[in-house]
């Protein structure tokens, strides 16, 4: 039997990669993104999420949360199809990082669940998903993970060829919309330069029952140019990107309203290597991005939110109501030391300093939301790697950061409803200071049938946000009323984790059991109140236009499991067959029985066959998501749902390296109704129903 690859989290998609015969392929160790450890020492002490180029693509999903969905340990926001963020292990917003090949996104979609990340996925050649003490590099606000889009905007590599690139299109009959991406790289001695292109036009997304999800529609569009200029012991590099989206909100009111967000982003970014060659420094990298952010929220005026017509939802005057601009600085230098020998074996590690500005501004009536605050961060970290023999390695690392954040907020009185019909909210400067410091450490073991055991433990304090200490006032796309708490202490989490996984033969699989314990943990969860515009109109009742949520902390506890497996089955004809399994889950609760922590995916298994060829690939894929009952307070339970997904596709080779890929995909095709536990909007909100995806790859 001859072997095939285990795409251990990127699904059962194959690629474009298998025009050639399969070939015995290890699983990929995680690459140095995630890592600041050198060496090619196969294995890694944290499950690292790895979605390729291909798996990307096949997938109708318009957002950087909707394309890792379903993927074992990760979930998404899924608030508007335009607008979702990735959940990682239950956790979202502030305690998940965005980047782009290790800059910070740049973007406040933290900030609202309405807000998109501008990160598109078309725009990938791989989205990396880091959990666990490797976080560490990148700060506490990556307390729960980092998903890093991964692409050769600034080429780190002198390629074999002098021109090299692929083009890409797909329609989905479930938006009746297409997609595009093109890139090239070309090379002229020691200079290559990187162009890429993309762009998306959606409409409204078709539900069970022969229905539209109303005010659905996405049009996203961006590009960039990068040039690197290689030398002897190093590279240095730049580029300029930039990205807009105009998208609806989906939800009764929103729909009815036709409330849309326009947004832009322009990014710079420089980064650069040199290796001295001798001396106690192996090398030197650096990172430094400048970004300016900014969207406008767009919909009726108040008055027209009652309008009566609901055939004609945008009939009113349609009005600005206000928006955010962020514009931020993102600094990185690391300095990676010789290997040196010890006592007990050889020492590899990285010391690292970084910088992040961010200066935030609201304008109209966000200013009531949200009044302007900056944040700057300072670290210093350092990761180190000792390997204690051929099957024993150690690994620690330690962050020291310093966060000032100023802003201004309004006091709110006990119960959070006024005293008084004719009380207004106003407003206090307010500076915060703290001194987050994380640790970890990891312990790897090669064991016998080609397996690795892992186990490690991390702690790590996290300072609050500008928004969770802030907040004030009506957020009019999210539909809520935000309440923040300018008191709020750093909060502090002790994880352990203990993994077991297979990279190489027959059967494959990887698995991931943790258990964190929060100190502090920050929440938002919803009051049970409404209000109007103004504070003066909150009350204990069901009938205001947003629903109050406020931001608090208590301790918590969060555990679960994910792991995913794959075993060849069979030489089917030219090609291999064979099964594959998934299991995760998360349980997050607070501590002395004080109830569930808000908005946590449920219980999902899922199966699958496939069969894949040099030239033909199909499979057939089942997840079943269970119903969510351990709900927070205020919340309603959320039903589970089934989605079968088929896929078959053909690679065509044209000589050389250039192929084309034609692929037909099937999402969801029982038409299940899907309501995700973990979106503010669930109970109004349908995710997509049954679609085709037609998708056509040329690769040169």
């Amino acid at each position: 039997m001859r072997l095939s690859p285990l795409w251990i989290v990127a699904g059962l998609a194959p690629s474009a990669a298998l025009a050639q015969a399969p070939q015995p392929i290890d699983l990929p160790a995680m690459s140095v993104t995630a890592s600041p450890i050198a060496g090619d020492q196969p294995g890694t002490f944290v499950p690292v999420t790895d979605l390729d180029r291909e798996r990307i693509a096949q997938d109708p999903a318009r957002s950087l949360g909707d394309v890792m969905r379903d993927e074992p340990g990760l979930s998404a926001t899924t608030f508007a199809p335009g607008a979702s963020r990735p959940i990682i292990r239950g956790l979202d917003n502030f305690r998940v990082r965005l980047q782009e090949n290790g800059f910070g996104a740049g973007d406040v979609s933290a900030y609202g669940e309405d807000h998109a990340v501008p990160l598109d996925p078309l725009t990938a050649e791989r989205i990396e998903v880091i959990r666990g003490p490797a976080s560490l590099r990148w700060g506490s606000q990556a307390i729960g993970g980092v998903v890093n889009v991964i692409n050769n905007r600034i080429p780190t590599s002198l390629p074999g060829q002098a021109v090299s690139g692929r083009v890409s299109g797909g329609w989905n009959s479930g938006s009746r919309g297409w997609d595009g991406a093109a890139s090239t790289d070309v090379r002229a001695g020691n200079v290559v330069v990187h162009g890429d292109l993309f762009g998306r036009h959606d409409s409204d997304y078709s539900i069970p029952g022969g229905r539209r999800q109303a005010n659905t529609g996405v049009r996203t569009d961006g590009g960039s140019m990068g040039l690197s200029y290689f030398f002897d012991q190093g590279f240095i590099g730049t580029s300029v990107s930039r990205f807009t989206s105009l998208y609806g909100i989906p939800g009764e009111a929103d729909a009815l309203a036709g409330t849309s967000i326009r947004m832009e982003q322009t990014r710079w970014a420089s980064r650069g290597e040199y290796r001295p060659g001798s001396g106690p420094i192996r090398s030197v990298n650096f990172w430094l991005g400048y970004t300016t952010y900014r969207h406008e929220e767009i919909g009726a005026g108040h008055d027209d939110h009652d309008h009566s017509d609901h055939d004609h939802p945008a009939t009113g005057e349609r009005l600005v109501h206000g928006g955010f601009r962020n514009n931020s600085w993102d600094g990185r230098l690391e300095f990676q030391h010789m290997p040196v020998q010890t006592g007990l074996g050889e020492l590899n590690g990285t010391f690292g300093l970084s910088y992040e500005q961010e200066n935030l501004r609201t304008t109209g009536e966000f200013f009531e939301f949200l009044p302007s605050a900056r944040t700057n961060r300072a670290a210093g970290y350092l990761f180190e790697e000792l390997r204690l023999s051929p099957v024993w390695r150690l690994q620690a690392a330690a962050r020291l950061e310093f966060v000032r954040i100023a802003g201004s907020t309004a006091a709110f009185p006990d119960g959070l409803l006024p005293v008084d019909a004719d009380q207004e909210l106003e407003n206090a400067s307010r500076r915060r200071d703290f001194m987050p410091a994380s640790f970890s450490l990891g312990l790897l073991r090669d064991l016998p049938w080609a397996m690795q055991g892992r186990a490690t433990a991390q702690y790590v304090q996290r300072a609050p946000s500008a928004a969770e200490l802030f907040s004030r006032g009506a957020h009019d796309a999210s539909g809520t009323f935000d309440v923040g708490a300018p008191n709020l202490r750093k909060e502090a989490a002790t994880t352990v984790e203990l993994g077991l996984g297979r990279r190489t033969g027959a059967f494959r699989f990887d698995t991931s059991a943790y258990y964190s314990r929060y100190n502090g943990f920050i929440y938002r969860a919803l009051t049970g109140s409404t209000c109007g515009e103004e504070f003066s109109s909150c009350a204990p009742s069901g009938g205001g236009e947003f629903r109050q949520v406020a931001y608090g902390q208590r301790d918590a506890t969060f555990y679960g499991f994910e792991g995913r497996a794959e075993q060849d089955v069979l030489r089917l004809g030219s090609g291999t067959a064979g099964v594959s399994g998934r299991y995760d889950f998360v349980r997050a609760e607070f501590a002395n029985g004080a109830g569930n922590v808000p908005r946590i995916p449920p219980h999902r298994l899922g199966a699958g066959l496939w069969w894949r060829s040099a030239s033909w690939q199909a499979s057939v894929d089942y997840l079943h998501a269970f119903d969510q009952t351990r709900t927070g307070t205020n919340e309603t339970r959320t039903n589970g749902y089934d989605l079968l997904g088929v896929r078959i596709g053909y690679t065509a080779q044209l000589g050389g390296t250039r192929a084309v890929n034609f692929s037909v995909i099937g999402n969801n095709l029982l038409d299940s109704e899907v309501r995700n536990a973990a979106s503010f909007k669930k109970d109004e909100v349908l995710l997509p129903g049954r679609s085709v995806r037609f998708l056509m790859t040329m690769t040169f």
